[in-house]
């Protein structure tokens, strides 16, 4: 089982790096520190693959549930929001940005009214409820690393965003929370 989990993370970075190679090749973009965040997720749904419905009433296993699913309700809205308010268009060619990253327009409606980084905080979430799968040390050091990397991306994201709009990001900044409404 050992040398398949191996395998799976294997390819799995393999995927990662296609998707990721040329932020990985510039640490300047938040695209390096979210690639080693991916990698932590990675290695968690890899470890904690086996034991996904072991238990599955356990206390553990309905709190991973509940981070799993605010996870994607996190992923879907502000994805949403950055397709209909952001404008993602040809003006913006960083090549270490997915398309629908290369926004024209500062979106802060939506979900992005309440936090600046709906995505990373889904990726946090994630993170969070594959750990909550089997809840021991090496689960609760992925999941740390995967959330330390994970602001890492977020502060050299804002960085990008003060470049790409300015004061009126500075103004967002102001009156939004990273990652937790109202909180963080």
């Amino acid at each position: 089982m050992e040398w398949l989990q191996g395998v799976v993370f294997g390819l799995g970075t393999l995927l990662l790096l296609a998707l990721s190679w040329r932020a990985v090749r510039n640490p300047q973009s938040h695209g390096f520190y979210r690639f080693f965040a991916w990698e932590a997720i990675l290695a968690l749904l890899v470890l904690n693959g086996p034991v996904w419905f072991v238990d599955r009433f356990a206390l553990h296993q309905r709190l991973s549930w509940a981070l799993l699913f605010a996870s994607l309700l996190l992923l879907f809205a502000g994805l949403y929001q950055l397709r209909r308010m952001g404008r993602p268009d040809g003006q913006r060619t960083d090549a270490e940005l997915f398309a629908f990253e290369r926004t024209s327009q500062l979106v802060t409606s939506g979900i992005f009214r309440l936090i600046r980084h709906p995505l990373y905080a889904s990726l946090l979430l994630l993170a969070w409820g594959v750990a909550c799968k089997q809840p021991n040390g090496l689960s609760l050091v992925l999941a740390l690393l995967a959330s330390l990397a994970l602001w890492l991306t977020a502060k050299r994201d804002e960085a990008e965003c003060l470049q790409q709009f300015g004061e009126a990001y500075r103004d967002y900044m102001q009156r939004s929370k990273m990652f937790i409404p109202w909180l963080f």
